[in-house]
């Protein structure tokens, strides 16, 4: 049997560094969010709260918490795309399991769409498009 042993000390700053930048992602989106609820349909508020939240993901984990030694940069960034598409998804489908579901609150039905694409996207950008 084997036994389970802590990543390197680098993975685990990389994690820390991702979570960060996820904590401040969410943050954009909820604050865009919070200001487009009034003025169009939840969904729609949601997509662009979400769309502005991840260009701020997308920068701050490629520059910062999950530099990358790669020189592709398009294949990277068509990589980091199939990552967002599938997380818009895993979000979008929480989001309404929340609303439709257990009646949350837009904003609630945000913050708990949220963890379940974080540890997916977390794997796809650390061991794929943001490999060291």
């Amino acid at each position: 049997m084997s036994r389970f042993t802590l990543p390197d000390w680098e993975t685990r700053l990389r994690v820390l560094r991702f979570l960060a930048v996820g904590g401040g992602s969410a943050g954009v989106q909820f604050i865009v969010l919070a200001l487009l609820k009034g003025w169009m349909s939840e969904t729609l508020a949601f997509s662009l709260s979400w769309l502005v939240s991840t260009c701020a993901h997308y920068l701050a984990n490629r520059f910062w918490a999950l530099p990358s030694t790669r020189h592709d940069a398009a294949k990277q960034f068509g990589e980091y795309l199939f990552a967002v598409v599938l997380s818009y998804f895993i979000n979008l489908a929480a989001f309404k399991l929340g609303r439709s579901g257990f009646g949350l609150d837009v904003m609630w039905a945000t913050f708990w769409a949220i963890p379940p694409s974080t540890i997916v996207v977390f794997l796809i950008l650390n061991f794929r498009v943001f490999r060291k």
